[in-house]
Formats: structure tokens, C-alpha cells, sequence
């Protein structure tokens, strides 16, 4: 599935089972819950932290997901056609980081 694929399907998918998008403010809220739901399970995973009994269900590919999904609503109803901005947004960081990365001692 492409990016405007997925941005397509997500909204086809709010106009019949979401009803409509939650407003702006609501979907910054739920993007945060859901990037905060990845946080916890790579602290777990990756990180020291132990798993508790409510955590062990969790899966990081479903709430990546999630984030996701979220992010496609945000940008459906601004307006922002993310392959554009993708686009755009990688143009940006391979202008400003031609050598910056390279020239990193703490990258080797």
C-alpha cells in the first residue's frame, strides 16, 4: 500500500466505521496516548524495564500501527498529502545532513 493509498483507505474507513474525525485537538491527544503505548512497550522490550501482566498482550508492530493511523487522520483533514511531504521533508534532511552523519565519530 502506498502513502496516498493508506491515506485514502483511512478515510474511507472513518466516513463508514469512524463515522467522522474527531477534531484536531482530539486526534494530537490520542497520537500522544499512542506513541506513549510504543515508549512503553521498547522500554520493555529494548529498554530495562520489566513487562507487567497488563503489558504482555501488547505488540509493537499494532501500535506503530496505531501512531500511524493517527498520523494519516491528522494529515487527511489538514489537508497535507504526506507522500508530498515526505518528499519534501527528505530533500531537507539530505541537503542539511550531506556530511553531518559521516563526520559523527560516535556513528562508528
Amino acid at each position: 500500500m502506498t502513502i496516498e493509498e493508506a491515506q485514502k483507505t483511512v478515510d474511507e474507513w472513518i466516513k463508514t466505521t469512524g463515522v467522522r474525525y474527531f477534531n484536531e485537538l482530539t486526534n494530537m491527544a490520542m497520537l500522544t496516548e499512542e506513541v506513549g503505548e510504543v515508549a512503553r512497550i521498547i522500554a520493555r522490550q529494548y529498554g530495562e524495564q520489566s513487562f507487567k501482566e497488563s503489558d504482555k498482550d501488547k505488540v509493537l508492530a499494532d501500535e506503530l500501527a496505531d501512531v500511524l493511523f493517527v498520523v494519516i487522520c491528522l494529515a487527511n483533514q489538514t489537508g497535507i498529502d504526506l507522500t508530498d511531504a515526505l518528499h519534501r521533508n527528505l530533500a531537507k534532511k539530505t541537503q542539511r545532513d550531506a556530511t553531518r552523519h559521516k563526520n559523527n565519530e560516535k556513528l562508528f
